[in-house]
């Protein structure tokens, strides 16, 4: 067996770039996460192809953008013929394993657990977890029927709108997100992954190890613990007033991915930041535990990591809660940090070409010396030349630091609007896709055929100065840009609607297409 490198690959769920103190936020919120990143690349404009979890995700782990892999709904699947990641390198020899703390990634039936030998999932009603099998027989048996029994009817939930919008009731707000890991559970998850590390060394395995970690601390509810919010906001501690709020926020689950009507108040946007920038210190908190590992260890050594997030959050900004319906820089703007041990992407250096975090998927099948074998019209085939080595040393990118942004409204939080507030969805256009095209510092933003802004993103970061009418030239060469790329997106898609092929087709199409014998 080739002597591959072992992967690891953490997604900061919810992660905004900005909140971060090494993307030169004002607070201290990322102190684990800054040591870590001086010894690796920094990508200062790293694009998320999707604004929310379930098509970021499945983008990062085909290589494709959502309007090729069609996996935009709660209720999709990854066609069998797009293999992910996790299969890829499990055909070639990989252990795979997944420590994952988002629902909508560990229980869906969304294909984004193919590929892995093990999947631990430390979200919903049943949490599964390596080297846990303690309790007898009786114990054992009961744990087995009840993951039977509960996934089946977590996953109704992706399917019904009912059942969602039932859900999003006050009073059931607050058990949901509390008993049953609606964020997981951060601290297990790493005590997890350590311990596995340590046993997979430990055991003289042959196989490499893909390793994906996914942590959902940023993402509402926001309940970070007491000191953290003392450290962030010494201030907090005694106003009644953000912490009565934050409980009611909490419980309206149908506000967290919304526009804000009526406008949030400064100090509602404020306690919103403030309680986020907690749970950003805490998470990093737990992270620094699992770096510490990683370099007393010696895994570093031998160890590819990547850390980037799927997409970021709205509190106010645009008159938007959430991650729902838009392509502004709060949401897809992302982290991505990139550290290899042989110095293909050097300690120190941050890269200022706009990328996609799609690029993933080329970048880990490049570092581990996997060419797929697919036919030269495949938008994947060229994985040497997509991978992000090529932003870190001189070469020609061949997406000439262009990248798209593809945001297919979800039906779910549709028709939660429905019955909560109809008007505001024609008057904001909430049914229509949004994109958006990055090239060099500027982006236009659309909403179907129409300009929804043109934005300087280095002088005006936050998007609040739309600039599309002074320079009509520049408007139009993007708006030129991304009417081709939706194009080939559908010209890509082979006739896909994001309902895969599961199971023994997934493998006949890795068979065919050379990953597997």
């Amino acid at each position: 067996m080739p002597n591959y490198p072992n992967i690891l690959f953490i997604v900061l769920d919810t992660q905004r770039r900005d909140r971060l103190s090494i993307y030169g936020h004002h607070r201290e919120t990322s102190p684990a996460i800054d040591q870590f990143a001086q010894d690796a690349t920094l990508f200062e404009r790293a694009i998320a192809p999707a604004q929310w979890t379930i098509p970021s995700h499945a983008s990062m782990f085909t290589g494709l953008y959502p309007g090729t892999h069609q996996v935009t709904q709660g209720y999709s699947q990854i066609s069998g013929m797009h293999p992910t990641l996790p299969e890829i390198l499990q055909g070639a020899g990989y252990h795979t394993v997944g420590f994952c703390n988002n629902p909508l990634v560990g229980v869906l039936n969304n294909g984004l657990q193919r590929g892995f030998d093990q999947f631990y999932n430390y979200a919903g009603a049943t949490v599964t977890r390596p080297f846990n099998q303690s309790g007898g027989l009786l114990r054992r048996t009961w744990r087995k029927y009840w993951r039977n029994f509960a996934r089946p009817v977590q996953n109704r939930f992706a399917h019904s709108d009912w059942l969602f919008r039932a859900s999003m009731n006050p009073l059931l707000v607050p058990l949901w997100t509390r008993f049953i890991n609606y964020k997981g559970q951060t601290p297990r998850s790493i005590d997890d992954v350590i311990a596995y590390m340590k046993h997979h060394r430990a055991g003289g395995a042959d196989a490499p190890l893909f390793t994906f970690l996914n942590l959902m601390g940023t993402h509402l509810p926001y309940r970070p613990p007491q000191d953290y919010l003392d450290r962030v906001s010494p201030d907090l501690r005694h106003n009644r007033h953000v912490y009565q709020f934050m409980r009611r926020f909490n419980a309206e689950a149908s506000r967290w991915a919304s526009p804000t009507d009526p406008p949030l108040a400064d100090w509602e946007r404020q306690a919103l930041n403030d309680f986020y920038d907690a749970e950003i210190l805490h998470q990093d908190e737990q992270l620094a535990r699992l770096f510490h590992y990683l370099k007393t260890a010696g895994v570093l050594d031998d160890t590819i990591v990547i850390i980037t997030a799927d997409h970021g959050e709205a509190h106010g900004d645009h008159n938007y809660v959430g991650h729902s319906f838009v392509v502004y820089q709060e949401l897809v703007h992302v982290p991505l940090i990139i550290r290899d041990p042989d110095g293909r992407f050097p300690a120190g250096k941050r890269v200022q070409t706009n990328v996609s975090t799609r690029r993933i998927f080329h970048t880990a099948l490049d570092m581990a010396d996997i060419q797929p074998p697919l036919d030269e019209a495949d938008p994947n085939a060229d994985v040497k030349n997509l991978s992000l080595v090529r932003a870190t040393n001189g070469r020609p990118d061949p997406e000439a630091g262009i990248a798209f942004s593809e945001a297919f409204p979800p039906s779910t939080f549709l028709s939660v609007l429905e019955h909560r507030n109809p008007p505001v969805i024609e008057q904001m256009k909430l049914r229509m896709v949004r994109r958006g095209v990055y090239e060099g510092v500027h982006k236009l933003a659309m909403v179907h055929d129409q300009v929804e802004g043109l934005f300087d993103t280095q002088k005006d970061p936050t998007e609040i100065r739309d600039i599309a009418a002074a320079q009509p030239d520049l408007t139009q060469q993007l708006q030129s840009r991304l009417a081709q790329f939706v194009q080939t997106s559908a010209a890509q898609n082979g006739g896909n609607n994001g309902f895969g092929e599961m199971d023994q087709s997934v493998e006949d199409n890795l068979r065919a297409l050379g990953y597997i014998e």
